[in-house]
């Protein structure tokens, strides 16, 4: 393969050239994949520099240095610069240099050409023949590209057609005016006297290479001059008097001014020009007239234009020269000006009716007499007239992608003011095009919009935008913004869209510059050829023009054979139309609230974007060619592809038989039907949740529930790429849409499937913010949201809601069974069985040993050595372990090698559309893959990709085909090392993230999966039935094939400290912070492999504990501690997560650290007394004093690192609602698992006091850890576990603790605040708190720091709690109260801020600890723990309780808590405050606010961001009674 690409031109060479040559020369593949990644090609590796390779690519000096020098001898071997052409260009040189010798002795200053020669070779590759300007024709209207080759320069042939004379020009043309135009006049008037006395026209080129000696060049090569004044060259005609002198009358007119014919060349910034100049010698000027003429010349001596004796001229054969025999040449004469006459007669051009309308349509329907409906489309366009804005109807009905504009005024006046009036599109410029490198092409699509709305890409600003995008020149274009555009066709042809799936069309309706043909030459050069472009223009004038630029990248003829020009708009615009399948501009109608229905304007559907419609008669515009369409459709949906509208249209419309109805169908249906419009408890917003089993016909059950209420309500599609906002906003669109009334609109039924639950929250609250902001009556319905997701056990998910959730699974009813029965009875007469397999094994409920047998019998006889074999097991271990993966089928082609096969179709002019790809990919398969494999296609870019039938059927088939004698894990290091598949650029995306969830993703029951794994189910499995090498083995492969990812290097960490194999863990924790330093999952991680050493080393050890043989599980058990006290301070410096995994490990180590370090010391009074000493004084036993002495002062610091650990454990749990276990991205996990860490906290708070309560100190000192400690002991050392003994009504240690705090003379805040909170947790628990103890205690606040930003928050919290103020309060103590609380508040607000750091609010859930009752005293502070309502619920009920306000209407929460009463405006809640003042309180959920000015009742919650309002509701009360 290297020996093929070095024979051809480096420029030429494709990525995967440039990489097989980097092999070939030994560079490292970590270089070479990074080459690809930065899509090196042939152009690039030329121009690469060792900055560029060193900064961008990573090389070091080594590699960089034999790759150039490498490089250096492929380019002076290089076909494009052989041997012969070196020496030519040295001879030429030569020339040169003489030539501007002789100049330069004359004193005329010369440009060097040498350059110039140089520049040449590299366009000899690309020269292609060419023709000329047709005779007689304006200049003005053609075009010729650079270093294409006319003809050889000719003689007389019939006196019509021209002979032609070529002149470089090259040195001439850098000559100063005046010697310029003598130069010019006299070759021109040489020829013109010639071509005029032989009485045939001709033509003097100039610009094209004449001469043999320009070697380097080849004869009638195009190379242009640079013009910068074309008077000068049009005034050197004026020479014609004095040079023809009598005769130059009629010279002039047999001699036609010069025409100026544009070069193209897409490396230049300069224009170039051809100049012509034609002779015309007709019969009636020349008739028996000989001409002679004066040559001029400049002489350099006298510094002027002198002229020639006369002389006369004649063509012999293709040169000029002075007639030697004038006698016997004017003889001859009157025979010539017969042959001109009769010449000038018989010269007429036939009229050649050409069939335009078949061409075109040929063009564009590929040959297949219809317009594909799945193609895309590239429109490409210069400025409309006026007259073709008229005729754009087949435009509005074109499937378009995007449309390169540069007309600047297209907006105000010209095709896109037009389309917008039909359509809606998104405005971009070229540099939008410009993706971010950490941007995935996904977010990419989904940031433009792309496939949803028409992308019109103004390629040279617009005159109408107010932001700096002006209009240029054709030169500043092509230096300012050719490169976006480069960049932009490249990501469309390399990323977006791959061959065969588009095709793009140039309309030339205005005069064709620069920067459209390189659009051309970019194009061409991206599709890698010419099939699917396609040229259209009215004007034979622009196209002839566009003809001359376009053969830079190829052929006239190629260009001839994609043109239509000459045809009228109108007439394309009529004949298109009859070509396109059906019209997007068809009349949909909606269903409205009086039972009739409304227009749908498509322009307005179209800004709807982020939802998909579904109409009232959805498809009734579908044109049904055959019944061959039919049976595909069917086909692919009983072979288990997606259902589409397509599907229940046929069966509707009775073309197929009728649509099997599950019973979770009805259930929903029913459910829906008995949904009152309007009801006092009625949401606005409605969930129904459908959990399925994958490939157990969810989605089908959810699409039908649409389809059969398209009439009833207004139904649609949330679409992916949109963010909750965006579809809540299209969603209140579409209720609203042609309504009159909002408080009168058909609810919107919203399927939106496969969304995460936060997602689902988000567009929750997006729609009831939408409803109070309409201020919609309650109890209206007006959305109801239909979410359809997969999960391992639906039918668990069922029970935790069942009036609203609902489940399909494999598993049938016995009149599921009868419909299935009858169903399969009638399609297998209709369809081979292998094309309903899908609906066979659902007939049989996905029966085990039903899937076995088809899958042994379909598998006999295959060949497990054909490469067809490798991509089915390929596709089955994806399809097994990674939910909904797919492989496009670009990868597949890649990998049966089939790209090369295509191309030599495309070679050889056979064009591999789509459907002949698909035909190749699919002949190319054996039949059991046939079988198989079903064939998906992206809704969207429509790019084709397989999977197996089924994911049971995909574990069957991979167990049966790899028998005894391969395992999965053979498979998965192919895959993994299968640099084909890796490095395919279409569709890698994807490809890398199922890559990447085969070896990583964990299952978690969260994402309904059926348990929660430490691994991915694929190492899972190797674990269980391989070993553990080959685990390691796959994910060491996956380290390396994702570029040293760091998190595929934690997980190995992981795995091998799961395995006790802690050497290597450590090597590989150690490799992941290396890679990525700071990231405190990481170091977590690598604070576990210390941690399970640890736990090791100490169950080894045998029952006789010594200092010396516990020294090394101390000094590891350190080495942990201080891993995740690193992760600590990392966590706390990152401000996109909550991470305190580390202290929970923290805690779990030091705990059995001290219990090992107890055992040492003897047993008994007397050993316990000296490790206490040991562990809190200077004293150091002489026993521990050798062995342990690296440790003894970390040691001695344990008993105060534990003790600020559990505090910041208590802080942070008295915020937030928390679980250590993490159910987000990989990269976020911890490998702690706490699944109750408020008990947990309260049970490792008394084990830490119980160890050190009998610790004996000097008296001060000994007064204050013993007390502390014993409070430890009881739970009472901080506010979490104290409130936690109120959760578990421990009265006993409630008071025990009292007394103790009670005991002490001086209380520091912490300890106060802790004894105030345990006086609240007793006075809730107990029925003996007296009115009194709150003012009691309110006097003991007094205590804390009047400086509240000096105050602890627990603290500012009690305040919150103690000073809330109540009914019979005075004015004057309600005022006191109010200051007190409000300064407590302003100061939590901001520390919970802080605390939160950038974690959005969606992830953290504010823990409410108290709510405000209707007692008297402590009494009126009512724990969470005491409301038996919130225990009614699971978890997930809860969360929707909450949200949808009904917990706050439940009968024991209105008979318990308060109502207070106050106002909101701009959306937040505010009750009267301090003398009147009014005292913001934030909501708890921020979506139950009502918009405008509202009197609202609400329940007061208690929390560490200050008291919060619960359970808003509007009420219509006028007198506010205050908050208390």
């Amino acid at each position: 393969m290297a020996e093929e690409s070095e024979k051809r031109p480096i420029e030429s060479w494709t990525e995967s050239d440039v990489s097989t040559w980097l092999r070939s020369i030994k560079i490292n593949e970590k270089y070479i994949q990074k080459f690809q990644e930065e899509e090196v090609n042939g152009d690039v590796l030329l121009q690469a520099t060792e900055k560029y390779l060193k900064n961008k690519i990573g090389m070091k000096s080594g590699p960089i240095h034999l790759l150039m020098t490498k490089r250096d001898e492929l380019t002076n071997s290089s076909p494009a610069a052989k041997p012969q052409d070196v020496a030519a260009e040295k001879s030429e040189n030569q020339s040169n240099q003489q030539e501007q010798c002789d100049l330069s002795e004359k004193g005329i200053k010369v440009k060097s050409k040498t350059k110039k020669k140089k520049a040449s070779l590299s366009g000899l590759s690309a020269k292609r023949d060419c023709r000329p300007r047709p005779f007689g024709k304006d200049g003005v209207n053609f075009t010729y590209a650079k270093h294409n080759v006319l003809k050889p320069e000719s003689g007389v042939v019939d006196m019509i057609s021209p002979c032609h004379e070529y002149k470089s020009f090259e040195i001439a043309a850098d000559l100063d005016n005046q010697r310029l135009q003598a130069k010019l006049a006299k070759e021109t008037f040489k020829f013109a006297c010639g071509c005029m006395n032989m009485r045939t026209n001709g033509t003097i080129h100039f610009g094209v290479m004449d001469s043999v000696n320009d070697s380097g060049y080849v004869h009638g090569e195009i190379i242009g001059i640079p013009i910068k004044d074309k008077d000068v060259y049009v005034d050197a005609l004026d020479y014609m008097n004095k040079c023809f002198k009598s005769d130059s009358d009629l010279a002039a007119e047999c001699i036609r001014p010069p025409e100026f014919i544009e070069v193209s060349d897409t490396d230049s910034t300069e224009k170039y020009y051809v100049v012509e100049i034609d002779i015309v010698p007709k019969i009636s000027i020349v008739c028996n007239k000989l001409f002679s003429v004066c040559l001029p010349n400049f002489k350099e001596n006298s510094n002027k234009v002198e002229y020639e004796k006369k002389t006369m001229y004649c063509r012999n054969g293709s040169k000029t020269e002075p007639i030697s025999n004038q006698e016997e040449f004017y003889s001859s004469l009157r025979h010539r000006d017969e042959l001109r006459k009769e010449a000038e007669n018989d010269h007429t051009v036939p009229d050649v009716s050409v069939d335009l309308g078949r061409k075109l349509a040929m063009l564009i329907t590929d040959g297949k007499g219809k317009i594909e409906k799945e193609k895309w489309h590239i429109v490409v366009t210069n400025r409309f007239q006026e007259e073709h804005l008229k005729c754009i109807d087949f435009l509005l009905d074109l499937k378009i992608l995007c449309v390169f504009d540069f007309d600047p005024n297209s907006k105000a006046s010209g095709l896109c003011k037009k389309y917008l009036e039909h359509h809606a599109a998104n405005l971009h410029f070229l540099q939008n095009y410009k993706m971010p490198d950490e941007m995935s092409i996904k977010d990419f699509e989904g940031e433009l919009h792309l496939f949803e709305q028409v992308s019109w890409i103004f390629c040279n600003g617009r005159n109408d935008f107010r932001g700096n995008e002006t209009p240029c020149d054709e030169m500043t274009w092509i230096k300012t913004r050719k490169s976006f555009l480069k960049e932009a066709v490249r990501l469309i042809c390399k990323q977006i869209l791959p061959n065969g799936t588009f095709s793009v069309i140039f309309f030339l309706t205005s005069p064709v510059e620069l920067p459209i043909v390189h659009t051309f030459h970019e194009f061409f050069a991206e599709m890698q050829g010419h099939d699917d472009i396609i040229c259209i223009s009215e004007s034979e004038e622009n196209y002839s023009k566009w003809e001359g630029f376009a053969q830079s990248s190829c052929t006239a003829e190629t260009v001839q054979s994609k043109s239509v020009s000459g045809m009228k708009m109108s007439h394309i615009n009529a004949t298109i139309q009859q070509l396109q399948p059906s019209r997007t501009r068809v009349v949909k109608h909606l269903s409205v609230f009086s039972k009739g229905v409304c227009q749908l304007e498509k322009v307005e559907e179209e800004r709807m974007s982020a939802i998909e419609i579904l109409s009232v008669e959805q498809c009734d515009d579908t044109k049904i060619d055959s019944e061959a369409e039919i049976k595909n459709i069917e086909e692919n949906f009983y072979r288990g592809g997606k259902v589409s509208w397509m599907n229940f249209w046929l069966s509707e419309k009775k073309h197929v038989g009728d649509f099997i109805q599950r019973d979770t169908y009805k259930e929903i249906s029913k459910r829906i039907s008995d949904l009152p419009k309007w009801s006092f408890e009625q949401p606005a917003v409605y969930d129904l949740r459908i959990y399925h089993q994958p490939g157990s016909g969810g989605s089908t059950v959810a699409r039908q529930v649409l389809w059969n209420n398209r009439k009833n309500f207004r139904c649609a599609v949330a679409r992916h790429s949109f963010s909750a906002s965006k579809v809540a906003e299209h969603a209140v669109k579409l209720r609203e849409y042609e309504e009159a009334d909002a408080q009168k609109c058909l609810p919107v039924l919203l399927l939106v499937e496969d969304f995460d639950t936060e997602y689902l929250e988000d567009l929750r609250r997006e729609l009831e913010l939408a409803v109070r902001t309409q201020k919609i009556k309650p109890g209206t319905l007006c959305f109801i949201l239909l979410s359809c997701r997969q999960s391992r056990e639906p039918e668990k998910m069922c029970k935790e809601s069942p009036s609203q959730n609902f489940s399909v699974t494999h598993k049938l009813s016995a009149e599921e069974k009868k419909e299935f029965a009858r169903k399969k009875t009638e399609v297998e007469k209709q369809y081979s069985a292998d094309y309903i397999i899908t609906f066979v094994l659902m007939s049989e409920e996905f029966n085990k040993q039903y899937i076995i047998k088809f899958v042994k019998d379909l598998l006999d006889g295959i060949n497990h050595e054909d490469v067809v074999t490798h991509l089915i097991h390929y596709v089955a271990l994806l399809n097994t372990y990674v939910q909904n993966s797919y492989l496009s089928q670009s990868h597949c082609e890649a990998l049966l090698l089939l790209t090369m096969q295509t191309n030599m179709q495309t070679s050889t002019g056979q064009k591999h559309t789509d459907r002949f790809r698909r035909h190749l990919f699919e002949s190319s398969l054996s039949e059991q893959a046939k079988v198989l494999f079903i064939h998906l296609r992206d809704e969207k870019t429509h790019i084709q990709s397989i999977r197996i039938l089924h994911p049971l059927i995909a574990e069957e088939v991979l167990r049966q085909l790899l028998g005894n004698d391969q395992q999965q894990s053979d498979i998965a290091m192919k895959l993994l090392k299968d640099d084909v598949l890796f490095q395919n650029n279409f569709g890698k995306e994807h490809y890398y993230r199922f890559l990447r969830d085969l070896c990583m993703r964990r299952n978690k029951i969260s994402k309904g999966d059926k348990s929660d794994t430490s691994f991915s189910p694929l190492i899972e499995h190797i674990l269980k039935k391989e070993n553990l090498e080959k685990a390691f083995e796959i994910l060491k492969a996956a380290y390396t094939r994702f570029n040293e990812d760091p998190f595929f290097a934690q997980h190995l960490a992981r795995l091998c400290y799961t395995y006790k194999e802690f050497l290597e863990a450590n090597k590989w924790a150690n490799v992941a912070e290396k890679k990525m330093p700071g990231h405190s999952y990481i170091l977590d991680t690598k604070g576990q492999v210390f941690k399970r050493w640890f736990n090791d080393k100490r169950k080894n050890l045998n029952s006789n504990l010594t200092p010396e043989n516990t020294a090394d599980a101390i000094s590891t058990a350190l080495d942990a501690i201080e891993c995740f006290r690193t992760c600590e301070v990392a966590a706390d410096l990152e401000q996109d997560s909550l991470n305190d995994s580390g202290y929970f490990s923290e805690i779990e180590v030091e705990c059995d650290l001290l219990d090992l370090i107890l055992k040492v010391f003897p047993h008994g009074e007397k050993g316990h007394y000296e490790c206490m000493q040991y562990l809190v004084t200077d004293h150091i036993p002489e026993r521990v004093k050798k062995p342990w002495e690296c440790f003894h002062s970390k040691l001695k610091f344990i008993h105060k690192n534990m003790h600020d650990a559990l505090m910041r454990i208590s802080e942070d749990l008295s915020y937030f609602q928390t679980d250590i276990s993490s159910d987000g991205d990989e990269k976020y996990n911890s490998d702690l698992r706490i699944r109750n860490p408020i008990k947990w906290l309260a049970t490792k708070t008394t084990w830490y006091g119980k160890f050190f309560r009998d610790v004996e100190l000097p008296s001060k000192d000994q007064n204050q850890l013993s007390t502390r400690m014993k409070i430890c002991s009881l739970g009472g050392d901080n506010i979490t576990s104290i409130f936690s003994l109120l959760s578990e009504k421990k009265q006993d240690q409630l008071e025990s603790i009292i007394t103790i705090y009670g005991g002490l003379k001086k209380l520091d805040q912490m300890e106060l605040a802790n004894y105030i909170a345990s006086q609240i947790a007793l006075g809730s628990v107990s029925s003996a708190s007296t009115p009194s103890k709150l003012k009691e205690l309110q006097a003991r606040s007094q205590q804390f720091p009047l400086d509240r930003d000096r105050c602890h928050p627990n603290a500012l919290f009690l305040l919150t709690l103690l000073f809330w103020p109540e009914d019979d309060d005075t004015n004057q103590e309600r005022d006191n109260k109010y200051e007190i609380l409000m300064s407590a508040v302003d100061v939590l607000k901001q520390s919970y801020n802080n605390r939160r750091k950038n974690v959005p609010h969606k992830e953290l859930r504010v823990f409410t600890h108290f709510y405000l009752g209707k007692g008297k005293g402590l009494s009126k502070i009512v724990h969470k723990s005491m409301m038996r309502a919130f225990k009614t619920f699971t978890v997930s009920q809860k969360r929707i309780k909450w949200f949808d306000g009904y917990i706050w209407k439940m009968p024991e929460i209105v008979l318990m808590l308060k109502r207070v009463q106050g106002w909101t405006a701009h959306g937040n809640v505010y009750i009267k405050g301090c003398k009147g003042k009014e005292i913001k309180i934030l909501a708890l959920n921020s979506d139950s606010v009502p918009d405008g000015n509202e009197n609202v009742e609400f329940y007061v919650g208690f929390t560490f961001q200050g008291p919060v309002a619960c359970g808003i509701t509007v009420c219509d009360d006028k007198e506010t009674q205050g908050p208390g």
